[in-house]
């Protein structure tokens, strides 16, 4: 088990309180910010001043002391020196890699991302002039054996989306380095879970949206870093943040720098509830995936590269082969058991499921889905924190029979 605790981390940095001495931080919705002299604007358009250079704030696409309260906590959380909050975990992501990658460079990235991101790689980038070569995401080999001259970037998800595989992050943050190549790691399904940066990535980014907001009311992402690459994304001559503009608003960091203190519950139940259902459905020969379960192919990695205490998370799959039983089992767990929502997304309270391939896995093609594993019939589910495990285990057996499952 590693030794770090986000909990404990997150909150050994100093304690923010409101304007007027309220427990809980203000919101600065200001667009822009004075300065008493004169002398200084220049200053801080030179790069001489800044908020963590004497406390100075320009404009709010720029930095803002709201978000900045955020930034720190996400920072300390993911055990990074520093972070940028954006507008969206697409954001994020775009950010990142435009910020490393120019015309004729090359990325190496698995081929189990979300669509959204494979989309961006696969589409978007090489219009740009970047190319990115997808690889098995379980094959270590195959990520060294893709490096060209121009390669920069590897880029994984900690838990695939959506099946689950898992990163083997030491071993790929190993040969990044031997190769002078930046590790970016998207961490959405496990915050808490696991900590790339202790693991060896340079850059871990959030989708803020999921379970760590937890509430699926604000769009949101964040890049932890090094204090350096939140320099170079905010500089405001070539800072693909400060000039692309994806701004975090104010009030979006309060809502979830309020909801940052129990995470760390939301998460361990999360995990409590899933491997509950996932070996109830094990035992009964359902096509269950689930990193929790020594069944699952990468178990002893992940179990690895786990913090102590928060378990496996709580996202799980059912293979039901085909769309139309898919679709089937999500009817009846929706409209009949009220088991949960048929929706896109993940780390709600309630219990999200979807069917990856004619959803968030959409923007791949048929074949590049067969060739990831996966299937047409595939359900996602984000098992929420609602209701009693009883009746949850029984709502979800009830339903897998009934569509043929077992």
């Amino acid at each position: 088990m590693q030794k770090f605790s986000p909990e404990q981390e997150m909150w050994k940095i100093r304690r923010e309180f409101g304007e007027h001495g309220g427990v809980a931080p203000s919101i600065s919705r200001s667009a822009t910010f004075t300065v008493m002299d004169p002398s200084e604007m220049p200053e801080i358009f030179k790069g001489v001043r800044g908020p963590h250079k004497g406390g100075c704030f320009l404009y709010s696409r720029h930095f803002n002391p709201t978000v900045d309260i955020l930034a720190r906590e996400l920072a300390a959380m993911e055990g990074t020196e520093s972070a940028v909050c954006t507008a969206s975990g697409m954001a994020a992501i775009s950010c990142a890699l435009l910020q490393i990658c120019h015309a004729g460079d090359h990325i190496v990235s698995s081929d189990t991302i979300y669509g959204g991101t494979h989309a961006l790689l696969e589409k978007l980038l090489p219009q740009m002039g970047i190319k990115t070569t997808f690889v098995k995401a379980d094959d270590v080999d195959a990520y060294k054996a893709a490096i060209r001259p121009e390669t920069k970037v590897f880029y994984v998800e900690t838990v695939g989306n959506p099946t689950l595989k898992v990163a083997n992050i030491p071993a790929l943050s190993k040969i990044s380095k031997e190769n002078n190549l930046k590790l970016l790691v998207d961490n959405t399904f496990s915050p808490m879970m696991v900590t790339p940066s202790i693991l060896g990535a340079d850059i871990v980014i959030h989708s803020l949206t999921k379970y760590i907001n937890g509430a699926s009311d604000v769009i949101a992402g964040v890049v932890c870093c090094s204090e350096d690459f939140v320099n170079q994304l905010m500089d405001l001559h070539t800072g693909r943040v400060m000039l692309l503009g994806p701004t975090m608003d104010a009030r979006t960091a309060f809502d979830i720098q309020q909801r940052l203190p129990h995470l760390a519950i939301r998460m361990k139940e999360h995990s409590r509830r899933a491997i509950a259902v996932s070996e109830h459905l094990e035992n009964l020969n359902v096509k269950i995936n689930y990193p929790g379960l020594q069944s699952h192919p990468q178990h002893e990695l992940i179990s690895s590269m786990l913090n102590e205490g928060f378990g496996f998370g709580g996202i799980f799959t059912l293979d039901c082969e085909t769309k139309e039983r898919a679709e089937k089992l999500l009817s009846v767990l929706q409209n009949k058991e009220r088991f949960g929502l048929i929706a896109v997304s993940l780390g709600y309270f309630d219990t999200l499921m979807s069917c990856s391939s004619t959803s968030t896995s959409s923007e791949i093609d048929q074949e590049e889905q067969k060739s990831m594993g996966l299937s047409p019939g595939l359900v996602r589910l984000s098992l929420g924190i609602t209701g009693t495990l009883r009746d949850r285990v029984a709502q979800i057996e009830r339903a897998v029979k009934e569509v043929g499952l077992i």
